[in-house]
């Protein structure tokens, strides 16, 4: 099939409108709210029946922090207090969960959860949305029909990409036109820029902060623009400091690829369970029949792409491993759909709750250059897909609207680590979100952080997820700022879980939330 002219996509581009830029917003912004000198944080209860104790509130910040005295938009922020005497206590703690975009607001009553008393007693556990996300205001929503299954195969050889080319410039039209304004001001700095203002509306003189993924992103920003405010900081599953996003994102197809293959080598060794095999290569054929079976005749909503990004969830948490063995099975062998569909709605279907892809692509697409011409993503792209084709065209096609993306892309802030407490690092060596590289360049960039690798973990996200030497290693720094000793770039290694045992996993219900304040997103579930 013939591939869109360079004319045809730069015409695309064009119907987005033109560049938008900090100093220069398309559109005069709408009359309100009034000028905010110094952060306030009015906390209410939230009402939460589990947590009585939890806290809400809404902070209001400049829309441009170089410009204080202009509109403002206003940041979701929950907390649980400190209980422990005051002497003991260790300040406020910022959590965030990675995204961008995830919502932050169930981590302040989790995360203490998953620790020693001691420990969950001496922090005020602070959750936030980011500006433009969830329960901040405004609440982005450029096209909430924009996931909605079947969508067209990810695949060009199938003769979609002009499809794709055509939908995602729509969703970019639709961004723009409903948020203009807001658009230049959503990069990781503002974020950034954002917690500081948590920070002095807390009153603390320092913070102390946790993030997963795109969080520690947040983290170790903080730390370059703010660093003598800068506590104890700890990041998990490390994006690298320097690497662009696109860049980030070929590394993800490539240890994808790994993960997949480790996934079916999985399923060869339990053939007396799901009865696909025991060659690996025939188990792999056998996921990617489905995959075309499921082009020609869907399962309600769900195609080939919806599958991908069923089977992707997979590359995020070892333990998910069993229920997508039994998909694979369940569908090759009887023609069973309803473990794919549990499954889908488990880790994939669209969720009306969550707008996380709209402050995605407005970080991701702000925070570092793209390509703008077509024609070397498809070149590129295809010399990618040739080592790693699970993955390539998904992730090619749900980054694509950084293509057409209106907001002129800065650079990402060069992390030095000048001044900095002991920070502490978490990565495992086999993540295909977040690879390894990101772990040891991070530790590379920060003289005082300590890095701590699980050795053959291919999950992303480890801490709190029953690794007790990685979570042992955590609680020391948290209860008493303890860092392993210095042994060079890796100061300490831990050894990964065993792989989960094979089973054959039933349909379960849909998960409900329990919590007014959200249960565990599904990132995070098995």
């Amino acid at each position: 099939m013939r591939l869109p002219s360079k004319r045809r996509a730069g015409a695309a581009i064009a119907a987005c409108g033109a560049v938008l830029t900090a100093t220069a917003l398309a559109g005069p912004p709408p009359a309100g709210a009034a000028p905010v000198k110094k952060p306030v944080l009015d906390w209410k209860s939230c009402g939460d029946p589990d947590y009585p104790t939890l806290q809400c509130a809404m902070l209001e910040v400049p829309l441009d922090h170089a410009h204080p005295d202009g509109r403002t938009v206003k940041i979701a922020v929950n907390r649980l207090p400190a209980t422990a005497p005051k002497e003991k206590q260790q300040g406020p703690i910022l959590l965030n969960p990675g995204g961008p975009g995830i919502s932050g607001l169930w981590m302040a009553s989790w995360i203490p959860s998953q620790l020693p008393p001691d420990v969950a007693a001496a922090y005020d556990w602070i959750g936030f949305d980011l500006r433009g996300s969830q329960g901040s205001e405004p609440h982005m929503a450029c096209d909430p029909n924009y996931f909605v299954g079947p969508r067209p195969d990810f695949q060009p050889s199938q003769g979609t990409t002009n499809t794709w080319l055509k939908k995602t410039a729509g969703y970019v039209k639709s961004c723009t036109e409903k948020y203009s304004w807001l658009l230049p001001h959503l990069s990781t700095v503002d974020h950034v820029q954002d917690m500081e203002s948590i920070r002095q509306a807390l009153g603390a003189k320092k913070i102390n902060f946790f993030g997963w993924s795109y969080g520690t992103t947040l983290g170790s920003t903080y730390t370059q623009l703010y660093p003598n405010r800068v506590r104890r900081f700890v990041l998990d599953s490390i994006v690298g400091p320097s690497i662009s996003w696109y860049d980030h994102n070929v590394q993800q197809d490539l240890q994808h690829e790994k993960r997949f293959k480790a996934f079916t080598e999985w399923v060869a060794k339990a053939d007396n369970v799901y009865h696909l095999g025991t060659d690996a290569d025939d188990i792999e054929a056998k996921w990617y029949a489905m995959r075309a079976k499921l082009r020609a005749n869907p399962v309600g909503t769900i195609g080939p792409d919806e599958f991908d990004d069923t089977q992707v969830a997979g590359g995020y948490n070892i333990l998910r491993w069993p229920r997508l063995a039994t998909v694979l099975s369940a569908y090759t062998n009887s023609g069973d759909t309803a473990p794919l569909v549990t499954a889908y709605n488990r880790y994939a279907a669209p969720d009306p709750s969550d707008d996380s892809f709209d402050l995605y692509n407005s970080v991701m697409c702000s925070d570092s250059k793209w390509p703008r011409n077509f024609r070397y993503w498809q070149k590129d792209q295809a010399k990618v897909n040739e080592k790693a084709p699970f993955y390539t065209y998904n992730n090619m096609w749900f980054n694509a609207p950084c293509l057409y993306w209106p907001v002129k892309a800065g650079h990402r802030t060069k992390i030095t680590g000048k001044g900095l407490p002991p920070v502490l690092l978490f990565q495992a060596t086999d993540d295909p979100a977040t690879p390894y590289e990101g772990g040891l360049d991070m530790a590379r960039a920060m003289p005082s952080a300590s890095l701590v690798v699980e050795r053959g973990g291919g999950s992303h996200a480890i801490t709190f997820s029953g690794n007790q030497c990685l979570d042992d290693l955590l609680v020391d720094y948290l209860r008493d700022g303890k860092v392993p000793a210095n042994r060079g770039l890796i100061d300490r290694t831990c050894e990964k879980n065993p792989d989960p045992d094979p089973v054959w996993v039933a349909p379960a219900p849909a998960i409900k939330a329990t919590s007014v304040t959200g249960n565990v997103p599904r990132q995070f579930r098995t």
